[in-house]
């Protein structure tokens, strides 16, 4: 192994261990693999181009294009060209991306999520790092200063994560960066042999530099004493760094995340408070407005979250680990496939004055289709904003599952899971033992779960005396329970909460979903959701069917057909469903824009716009246009793949057609040869010979060499063709035929170099093909594909290209001075090789 591809191995190693400091302030673990494979693909592209060799500044700069390539592909593809080449959107998306990643940093607390924004600049933050050490280590053979980018990355890592990195990231940082030195120090050895240094001189004597006998100081031990103060430094650096706090700095985050652990939570919400006054609201001021195609809207409950823990204080939601909305959402718990289940589909759209956090959608929801930045809580099924994103004039589509479950498949559920039937029955010790005891007597004589659940519904709605009233004072706690159960007067939370606590007494998993009901049907087809629709019910969970909705507030949504008693024959009365009091019925028109107040009316947030229509397609036709575009964009990415393999092809069929020369004048005609067989004619054969074309002989000869080098025998400008025939023929492995065609070109090529009269010499082109064989047979399939789809001669075209460039710029630049040291860099190495 040489020392520049064991230098490279050793930066790379360096910045993956550095870069482990990072993996405990994100939740999930998965980035390190991605940047473990784009930091294996950036110094690859830079080993690749070491070995053409490349200018230096060239090398990092096609590392750069690797890394930006590779990441475009990660993150931005569907914005980029073909999937691969960045364009203005892919730019403007990493920009996006990039502002979200901030704002999730000051968001969250460690281990915070890995949003796309976190991950694009850890990713990021890693493969910078990267190409600084390995353009410091490897390209410009300096190792010491690699270790600052190296310190930086431990430093961020030990800064972000308050105090609490653990000290193994510090050692293995440590040691990848005593490996980058030991390499480096090797590599100098081998390359120069002893090492000539100085030792102490002591009185009366000096001691001479190539003194053999002296101690020298090694650079091993100088990279051993630069590793020694780096670690120092990396030590005290955090130390002394400013305490850092809020969101991912702070343990105590403002974010949605709290504590410690808590990175990539949803914090917990009590919207109750809001609920209540929204019912208590002079207008029925319009909040949403939807479309759907589902056959019957009266169970179309928006569901907007989950309220399962019960403190005794309060309901509230659990804090919960959030995720990307995926394409599909997962299939609901608990639902059998025996239960009857409809798909349907709703188009909703937002008022610009509703403004919350929780998305309101049909429950259970499928899939969503939404623009912003949302979040998808898993247990609940919910979608929460993020970054402050907020419901105020979106619109979206949700698609969702009408379930239809029977009376027997409830009656007939098997018992829960017992770890959810743990979380969902939990009731706090400060709940009076009359509650239970209340439920336990509604209940007797009940044969299972499902009948405990509809008497305690009907009790509620129908047979307590309870009495619909919004002006209650708002509760949920223990003691809100006991004084509605006592006082029976309340709104659809204390209906809710107080079902919903019985249920867990009796061992029914319960949890409130807080939303919308239905709300009320325009003319124009669509559905208009008012402030006074926001509503408060319980869901209770069948093993087979699911989280379930029921409706025990009297006056208010609907009792779903599952949960409804049997009528009897000739009665039309549904005994399920109370009459209605007009006094406590809420307003069933949205406002008029009047009834808006004049601030949010200018700026245009008085209602939802009209959702568009379900039956619509997304696509109209064939996309011409866009397959054009694609067929173009994919063309020009194959171009550009093969373009080294064109350039050697053009290259090599204009070296070979150097040889022909044009057809011999007519006998007799100026400039015509002598006849054949006298003194002064090159061949007695008959016919005319043409001299030999210096250039093309050259050219024929430079073919050879760059064929040799495409296989990988690197050319020696400095041997003379003799010398340079036999290594080739010696490397290469060369015999019989294709041997005897090198030499035979080598010396046409010293004819044509030093001879005052070069012979002719024909067959030039055959021997070079004839080499091009042999040399071919001798090496592996691999590195003939190599060979022909990346040859390595085809970077003469950027030395050509730049030595155009240096002699146009010194013609016509004023300036000559910053371009000369410009095209410099651009020039050919002299020694840079393999």
């Amino acid at each position: 192994m040489s020392g520049r591809v064991r230098l490279a191995l050793c930066a790379y190693a360096a910045t993956l261990l550095a870069a482990g400091a990072l993996l405990p302030l994100v939740d999930e673990s998965g980035w390190m693999i991605q940047a473990t494979v784009l930091l294996a693909l950036q110094s690859g592209a830079g080993a690749l181009a070491r070995r053409v060799p490349l200018a230096r500044p060239l090398t990092i700069a096609l590392q750069a294009l690797v890394t930006l390539l590779a990441l475009t592909v990660l993150f931005v593809r569907d914005f980029a060209v073909v999937w691969l080449l960045p364009g203005p959107e892919a730019f403007a998306r990493f920009g996006d991306l990039f502002t979200a990643g901030y704002d999730d940093v000051s968001r969250y607390a460690i281990p915070a999520p890995a949003t796309d924004g976190i991950r694009l600049m850890i990713i990021g933050g890693v493969l910078v790092v990267g190409l600084v050490v390995d353009a410091l280590a490897v390209t410009y053979r300096s190792a010491a200063p690699a270790g600052l980018p190296l310190l930086a990355l431990y430093t961020v890592a030990a800064g972000l994560s308050d105090g609490g990195a653990n000290w193994l990231w510090f050692v293995l940082a440590a040691v990848g960066y005593l490996l980058l030195l030991l390499a480096e120090g090797r590599d100098r050895l081998s390359q120069w042999g002893r090492v000539f240094g100085g030792a102490p001189r002591g009185r009366g004597r000096q001691s001479s530099a190539l003194d053999a006998s002296a101690p020298a100081h090694a650079p091993v031990r100088t990279g051993r004493r630069i590793g020694v103060v780096a670690l120092g430094v990396s030590l005290v650096v955090p130390a002394v760094l400013p305490a850092l706090d809020g969101g991912l700095f702070d343990g105590t985050g403002s974010g949605p995340g709290r504590g410690s652990g808590g990175g990539g939570t949803i914090s917990a919400v009590n919207p109750l408070v809001s609920l209540q006054d929204s019912l208590n609201q002079p207008t029925n001021r319009e909040v949403l407005r939807y479309r759907t195609n589902a056959p019957d809207t009266k169970g179309m409950y928006l569901r907007i979250v989950a309220l399962d823990r019960f403190d005794g204080t309060s309901w509230r939601s659990s804090e919960r680990k959030v995720e990307n909305v995926p394409d599909r959402l997962p299939e609901p718990s608990g639902l059998s496939p025996a239960v009857a289940v409809t798909e349907v589909r709703t188009n909703l759209s937002a008022a610009g004055s509703y403004k919350q956090s929780w998305l309101p959608m049909p429950y259970p929801a499928t899939k969503v289709t939404i623009d912003g930045r949302w979040r998808y809580e898993p247990t609940g099924r919910t979608l929460v904003g993020d970054r402050g994103q907020t419901t105020g004039g979106v619109q979206y589509s949700v698609s969702s599952l009408v379930v239809r479950p029977t009376k027997e498949q409830l009656a007939q559920a098997l018992a829960p899971p017992s770890e959810l039937k743990r979380e969902y029955t939990q009731v706090p010790d400060s709940l009076p033992d009359s509650v239970a005891a209340t439920a336990r007597r509604i209940t007797e004589g009940s044969a299972n779960d499902f009948e405990r659940a509809t008497k305690l519904q009907k009790w509620f709605a129908e047979d307590g005396g309870f009495t619909y009233n919004t002006q209650v004072r708002s509760g949920t706690g223990a003691a809100a329970i006991t004084r509605f159960l006592e006082q029976k007067e309340g709104f659809c939370v204390h209906f809710s909460f107080s079902m919903a606590a019985m249920a867990r007494t009796l061992g029914i998993p319960a949890r409130v979903a807080v939303g919308f009901t239905p709300g009320t049907p325009q003319s124009d087809g669509t559905m208009s959701v008012g402030l006074r629709d926001a509503h408060a019910w319980p869901e209770l969970y069948f093993d087979g069917i699911g989280w379930t909705r029921f409706e025990p507030t009297p006056s208010r949504g609907t009792t779903p057909e599952y949960a409804q008693e049997e009528t009897p024959a000739g009665d039309t009365a549904d005994p399920a469903q109370p009459e209605t009091d007009t006094g406590a019925q809420p307003s069933q028109a949205p406002a008029s824009p009047d009834a808006c107040p004049e601030p949010e009316r200018r700026l245009g947030e008085c209602g939802a716009a009209t959702p568009g229509d379900v039956e619509e397609q997304e696509g109209q036709g064939f996309p011409w246009t866009t397959v054009l575009f694609t067929g173009l964009g994919v063309l020009a990415v194959v171009l550009l793949l093969l373009l080294p393999l064109l350039l050697r092809i053009m290259a090599r069929t204009r070296r070979l057609n150097a040889l022909r020369a044009p057809a011999p004048p007519p006998p007799g005609s100026p400039g015509a040869a002598p006849p054949a067989g006298t003194p002064d004619g090159k061949q007695v054969t008959g016919t005319v010979t043409v001299p030999q074309d210096p250039a093309g002989t050259l050219a024929v000869w430079q073919e050879i060499t760059d064929t040799a080098w495409d296989l990988g025998i690197v050319p020696d400008e400095s041997l003379t063709p003799r010398r340079a025939a036999a290594r080739l023929v010696t490397e290469g492995g060369l015999t019989d035929e294709p041997a005897a065609a090198v030499h035979r070109t080598a010396r046409a090529v010293e004819e044509v170099l030093y001879a005052p009269d070069p012979r002719p010499v024909t067959g030039l082109a055959e021997d070079a093909r004839l080499i091009r064989s042999g040399l071919r047979e001798q090496v592996s399939t691999w590195v003939r594909l190599r060979a022909l789809l990346l040859p390595r001669s085809s970077v003469r075209v950027m030395w050509a290209l730049s030595e155009r460039w240096s002699d146009l710029t010194d013609r016509w630049s004023p300036r000559r001075l910053p371009l000369d040291r410009l095209t410099s860099l651009l020039r050919r190495p002299t020694r840079q090789r393999g």
